[in-house]
C-alpha cells in the first residue's frame, strides 16, 4: 500500500510539473530523475511492505506524593469541598497536571475565598509548579490563608515547609520557631514539628562545613 501511495504521488508531482511547471529545455528529464532518486531512497530506507502503526502518545509519569498531600491529613479537615477540591489538585499533580491543580483551587476560591485549607493548597500548587520556588504569589497564598485563620497551624507550617524546600532555611526556621512559640503544650503537631526544626538545624550545621 505504501508503494502505490509513493509511486502515485511522484505521477502526480510530474504530471503537474509538465502540464504547469513550464520547464525549460531537458528540465523534465531531470524531475524524472530526481523522482527516481527519491523512489530508490524510499525503497532503501522505508518499509512499504509494513502495516501503518501511529506512535502510541507517551505515558504520564506519575509524581509521587507532595508532603503537603502527606501532612495536610495532620491538620486539615478530611471531608467537605476544601477537601474534596485538595484531593482532586492531588490527582492532576500526580501526573504532572501542575497549572490544572492550580486552576481547579482557584475555581474553589472563587467560591469560598475565606477558605484558609484552600489558600494553603494553593501556595503549595504554585510551588510545586515553579519547581519548588518560592514565589511571590505562592507566598501571598500563604499569608493569605494565615490573615484568614491566625490560629490554624496549616499555614505557617507548610509555608515553613516550602521556604525549606526551596532552600530557604533562615526563613523557614524563622516561620516554624514563631509557630511552635505560639503552640499550646498538647498540640498534636508539636513533636513533628520540633523533629522538623532539629533536621533544619542539621542541614543548616553541614551546609557550613
Amino acid at each position: 500500500m505504501g508503494w502505490l501511495i509513493f509511486v502515485g504521488l511522484a505521477l502526480l508531482v510530474a504530471g503537474l510539473l509538465w502540464r504547469f511547471g513550464r520547464l525549460p529545455k531537458g528540465g523534465l528529464e531531470l524531475v524524472g530523475a530526481v523522482l527516481f532518486l527519491a523512489i530508490a531512497g524510499y525503497a532503501w530506507q522505508g518499509s512499504p511492505n509494513l502495516p501503518g502503526k501511529p506512535t502510541p502518545p507517551p505515558e504520564a509519569v506519575k509524581q509521587p506524593d507532595s508532603e503537603f498531600t502527606i501532612e495536610r491529613q495532620k491538620m486539615f479537615s478530611k471531608v467537605g469541598g476544601a477537601a474534596d477540591i485538595l484531593r482532586s489538585a492531588d490527582g492532576l499533580q500526580a501526573q504532572g497536571l501542575n497549572l490544572y491543580a492550580i486552576a481547579i483551587i482557584k475555581t474553589g476560591l472563587e467560591k469560598a475565598p475565606n477558605n484558609a485549607d484552600l489558600w494553603v493548597g494553593l501556595g503549595n500548587a504554585l510551588v510545586i509548579h515553579d519547581g519548588g520556588i518560592m514565589s511571590p504569589a505562592a507566598q501571598l497564598a500563604f499569608q493569605r490563608a494565615e490573615a484568614i485563620s491566625p490560629d490554624h497551624p496549616g499555614p505557617p507550617f507548610f509555608m515553613g515547609l516550602a521556604y525549606a524546600q526551596a532552600g530557604q532555611l533562615d526563613r523557614a526556621e524563622s516561620v516554624w520557631r514563631a509557630l511552635l512559640d505560639r503552640a499550646p503544650a498538647d498540640a498534636p503537631f508539636r513533636p513533628e514539628l520540633e523533629q522538623r526544626l532539629i533536621e533544619l538545624e542539621r542541614m543548616k550545621q553541614s551546609m557550613v562545613r
